[in-house]
């Protein structure tokens, strides 16, 4: 299986939404990706802070829409980040057998990085013909 690199940028969009707990936000959240992604996307976001200073932790799912290096269809990521005083863990991950259209079979993981309000993305990802 060949891996392949993906990157680019994205702006995000995080509206608040209502949350059943004080100590849990909860968001939508609205993206565009330029690159070698070209697609949107929409999720659901679930943060909270802990008791520290700069820690807490979050969870989210979206659905990316659009096309990849030239292939179109969909898929899911998963998202799980953790900050411990200011020190930051972040997996994005494809969730399994997740894809649609030409990206059937796609695996791989994200990487996000934030500079001076810019959002950058790295992708490295496979596709393999699904059972």
């Amino acid at each position: 299986m060949e891996a392949h690199h993906a990157r680019g940028t994205f702006k995000v969009k995080m509206n608040p939404q209502g949350s059943y707990e004080e100590s849990i936000g909860r968001m939508t959240i609205d993206k565009q990706f330029h690159g070698d992604l070209e697609a949107m996307s929409k999720g659901e976001f679930l943060g909270a802070q802990g008791y520290v200073k700069g820690s807490g932790g979050y969870v989210a799912i979206e659905r990316v829409s659009g096309e990849l290096d030239g292939r179109n269809g969909t898929f899911l990521l998963q998202h799980n980040g953790t900050m411990t005083r200011g020190e930051s863990r972040l997996t994005v991950t494809v969730v399994p057998d997740s894809g649609s259209e030409q990206l059937t079979g796609l695996q791989g993981a994200m990487t996000i990085k934030v500079e001076e309000g810019q959002h950058f993305y790295e992708f490295e990802y496979t596709l393999t013909i699904a059972n």
